[in-house]
C-alpha cells in the first residue's frame, strides 16, 4: 500500500468513525506496524495544519480522531444554531476533579472524600459522557468503579490523563520524596 492509499485508509477510518480510534485498532485494519501509522497519521494532521484546511486529527488517549478545525465554529454553530456547550456545577466540576486525579473509584470512595451523596453527580457526567465505568472493586458489594473518558479528554483539551495540572498532593508528595533524598545524602556525608 502506497503512503497515499494510506493516508486514504485513515481518513475513511477516522470519518466513519466519528469517534477517537485506537492506534492499535487502525494498525490492525491497515496491516500496518503502529510506528508506521503513526508517522503516516503525524504527517496527515501536518498537512492539514499546512493546509489551513478545515479539519484536524487530533490524538485523544492511545488513538486519533478526526475533527473540524477551531476557526470553522463559529460557522458550524450558525448552520447548526449549535446549543450551548454542556455547563459543569460546582458540584460536578468537584466531583468530575476526584474521579480524574483518584481514578478508578467508587461513589462511595467519592463521598468519603466530599462529605456528602454523590450519585446525582456521578450519574450526570456519566450521561454528559465525560465518565464511565471501569469495572468492579474486588470487595463485599462489588461496587462499580469509575473512570473519565475519552471525551473528558476532548472537553477538557488533553491529550492524556499525564497532562492533569499538578495537585497540591503531589507537590507535597514530591517536597517529602526531596526532603527524604537530601536526608538521605546528608547522613551519607557524615
Amino acid at each position: 500500500m502506497t503512503i497515499q492509499e494510506l493516508e486514504a485508509v485513515i481518513e475513511a477510518i477516522l470519518f466513519a468513525s466519528g469517534e477517537a480510534v485506537a492506534l492499535k485498532d487502525m494498525a490492525y485494519a491497515t496491516e500496518q506496524d503502529e510506528n508506521t501509522l503513526k508517522s503516516v497519521i503525524e504527517n496527515l494532521a501536518d498537512k492539514y495544519t499546512y493546509e489551513n484546511r478545515g479539519i484536524r486529527i487530533i490524538q485523544v488517549g492511545d488513538g486519533y480522531q478526526m475533527c473540524t478545525d477551531k476557526n470553522c465554529f463559529d460557522y458550524i454553530k450558525k448552520l447548526y444554531q449549535a446549543p450551548a456547550r454542556k455547563t459543569l456545577s460546582t458540584t460536578l466540576l468537584e466531583t468530575l476533579a476526584i474521579i480524574a486525579y483518584k481514578q478508578p473509584v467508587t461513589k462511595g470512595q467519592i463521598e468519603e472524600i466530599r462529605g456528602v451523596s454523590a450519585d446525582h453527580a456521578v450519574n450526570r457526567l456519566v450521561e454528559y459522557g465525560l465518565v464511565s465505568e471501569q469495572g468492579r472493586l474486588d470487595a463485599p458489594g462489588k461496587p462499580i468503579l469509575f473512570g473519565t473518558t475519552d471525551e473528558f479528554l476532548r472537553y477538557f483539551g488533553f491529550s492524556s490523563l499525564e497532562n492533569l495540572p499538578v495537585t497540591a498532593d503531589d507537590t507535597e508528595q514530591l517536597r517529602l520524596e526531596a526532603e527524604a533524598e537530601i536526608g538521605g545524602i546528608t547522613d551519607n556525608a557524615r
